[in-house]
């Protein structure tokens, strides 16, 4: 009688431990730290090391540039999808030597999908012909993918949604040099507060590839006495590349 009763008790609370993992399953499902999710829902991560731990959508997968568009797909991950007409992932050469990683699309971009194609990205384009190069020669993105309302700046919440991106797209390229182009640019890869001004004129480090920060063209347009100073980092950039070509046929 003893051990049916003790049977009953070990039934009883198996089943009460097995409720309660079910009732974990239902309330953390799609809500895991790190976890990367298609659709509309999604919370925030940093690191690919974190976004790993999801065995059915791996970063370890994305190899090419189109691979990692296909994974941000319809994104939804931030509130600025609310406003949105288009999302701008990038564009140009995916082998490129040479990237330029802006802040965010603006309204032109924002209109036609496509990164620094309004007045800045005018100047931009310039910038890219005055040392040589066409735009499909480089690559050019942004931190955010998707337009903020009025232009304003990104914020902290928006940026850690959407660095992930970024990074896989450097990661896959692996430019020789990455030209940040403005303060959010300049402090999201580097994770400093420097101002811009201080930080620009030398060369930092990022992942191991080398870093030239400078003023945004939509700064040079308010500002165009700063174009003495952006052509500047523009010229120990090229300096680089041309190095860097030289090494290789030497080699």
């Amino acid at each position: 009688m003893d051990s049916h009763i003790e049977l009953q008790e070990e039934l009883l609370q198996l089943i009460s431990s097995l409720r309660r993992f079910i009732q974990f399953e239902k309330d953390t499902k799609g809500h895991c730290p790190g976890m990367f999710l298609r659709g509309d829902v999604a919370h925030h991560s940093t690191t690919f090391e974190e976004i790993h731990e999801d065995d059915e959508i791996s970063y370890d997968t994305a190899v090419t540039l189109d691979d990692v568009r296909r994974e941000l797909g319809d994104c939804r991950r931030c509130g600025l999808y609310q406003g949105r007409k288009n999302i701008v992932f990038g564009e140009g050469n995916h082998t490129a030597e040479l990237v330029f990683v802006g802040e965010a699309p603006g309204q032109q971009e924002d209109i036609q999908g496509n990164p620094f194609v309004g007045r800045a990205g005018q100047l931009l384009t310039r910038i890219i012909e005055a040392m040589g190069l066409a735009r499909k020669d480089v690559y050019i993105c942004n931190i955010l993918k998707c337009r903020p309302p009025g232009n304003r700046n990104p914020k902290p919440d928006e940026i850690s949604v959407c660095e992930p991106f970024l990074i896989k797209q450097l990661e896959i390229i692996q430019p020789k040099v990455i030209c940040a182009l403005g303060t959010f640019a300049a402090r999201t890869l580097l994770k400093t507060d420097v101002p811009i001004s201080l930080l620009r004129g030398k060369f930092h480090l990022y992942q191991g590839i080398k870093l030239m920060p400078t003023y945004h063209p939509a700064y040079l347009l308010r500002n165009p006495g700063a174009k003495k100073q952006v052509w500047e980092d523009v010229q120990m950039i090229m300096k680089e590349l041309k190095e860097g070509i030289g090494s290789r046929d030497s080699g």
